[in-house]
């Protein structure tokens, strides 16, 4: 029986996964470790192989992504709570806070499932296969 050895280029996975890491780590509301790999991902692509440089373009396109729903999603929950407590439109306020934290919430695990899945594809040593796809 013959192996085959798949020669590949040595590309550096640790500092995808800290990455992954930092994003995964991070709580909803304290997105100082996001940031903080976001930064780190910026940084690191230029000189990435296409392996991880297809890693580093997903987490940056996952932060933007994610950032401007929730910023909208809790926007939106606030102006909601605003309406619902002074009673101006509570009948529209109620709805709105409702919709608006939800649609946050439902980024926010978006959001973890697709650094799991990009983690995946880093264990097993591939590139991101759709770095800018809205979905895994």
């Amino acid at each position: 029986m013959t192996q085959t050895v798949v020669d590949r280029a040595h590309e550096d996975r640790i500092l995808p996964a800290i990455v992954y890491g930092l994003f995964l780590l991070s709580v909803p509301s304290v997105w100082a470790a996001v940031v903080l790999g976001l930064i780190v991902a910026y940084a690191s692509r230029d000189g990435a192989g296409p392996r991880t440089r297809s890693h580093y373009e997903f987490l940056i396109q996952t932060f933007w992504k994610s950032i401007w729903w929730v910023v909208i999603g809790v926007a939106a929950g606030f102006v909601g709570l605003v309406f619902t407590i002074t009673l101006i439109l509570a009948p529209l306020g109620i709805p709105m806070m409702i919709l608006g934290w939800g649609a946050a919430a439902l980024v926010t695990i978006w959001f973890y499932i697709r650094c799991f899945m990009g983690l995946y594809y880093l264990v097993q040593d591939e590139p991101h296969p759709r770095p800018n796809a809205w979905l895994f």
